[in-house]
């Protein structure tokens, strides 16, 4: 699936859960609607540390995933090799988020490691909450 870009509000809230679980690394999937990048699954069991999240992919539930999200605690937002392992296994665009965890503190990789472009879209939510009597 080709990828338009990432919803400017689902960029917003990487950053600030970035923010918030910071030294902590933040992780979760990364999911598409018609083409643009709209939610992040934050999956059971996912395991943070100021080194390390561990993504428990069997915790999975039977949806694809179009690529990964993660912050670093620091300014070094290059993939390890454990990112590389965790790209190849989930879709194709992977993004990794850095201090100072602003909108220009955040890079889009391919499943290769190679840098991409991810456009940011003003997207229109929908609302699905049903008004409840």
């Amino acid at each position: 699936m080709q990828i338009k870009g990432i919803a400017r509000d689902t960029l917003d809230f990487i950053l600030e859960a970035s923010k918030s679980m910071a030294p902590q690394e933040f992780a979760g999937l990364l999911q598409e609607k018609g083409g643009i990048i709209t939610e992040v699954l934050i999956l059971p069991g996912t395991e943070s540390s100021n080194k390390s999240a561990i993504l428990r992919l069997y915790m999975m539930p039977n949806i694809k995933a179009v690529g990964s999200v993660h912050s670093h605690p620091g300014t070094n937002r290059s993939p390890s090799q454990a990112d590389l392992r965790l790209f190849s296994r989930t879709g194709n665009y992977h993004i990794i988020v850095g201090r100072p965890y602003n909108k220009k503190s955040w890079t889009c990789y391919n499943r290769e490691g190679e840098i991409i472009e991810l456009p940011v879209l003003d997207v229109e939510f929908e609302d699905n909450e049903e008004n409840l009597i």
